[in-house]
């Protein structure tokens, strides 16, 4: 395998692999998106003000969420289920 071979294989892996996870996730009904919680640089997927996961600016930004599993986010202290 010459080194163009390789390159486009090792793209076409990681490419399957993120839609793969994305599909897992959003395929597990016992995950729910938790507002509000997530420490700076912890959250799951961009925001208003965030250009990626990871990126939220403070500990509990508002608009910067997270999985947690069903029910946890209705006992977490200035948790939402909705962006405000």
């Amino acid at each position: 395998m010459n080194k163009p071979q390789l390159v486009a294989a090792a793209v076409a892996a990681a490419v399957g692999m993120s839609f793969a996870a994305g599909q897992a996730v959003a395929a597990d009904k016992k995950m729910e998106k938790c507002y509000g919680v997530v420490k700076a640089g912890a959250n799951d997927c961009q925001t208003a003000t965030s250009s990626c996961a990871g990126t939220s600016k403070v500990d509990g930004q508002k608009d910067a969420w997270v999985l947690v599993p069903a029910g946890l986010c209705d006992r977490l202290s200035g948790s939402a289920k909705a962006a405000s």
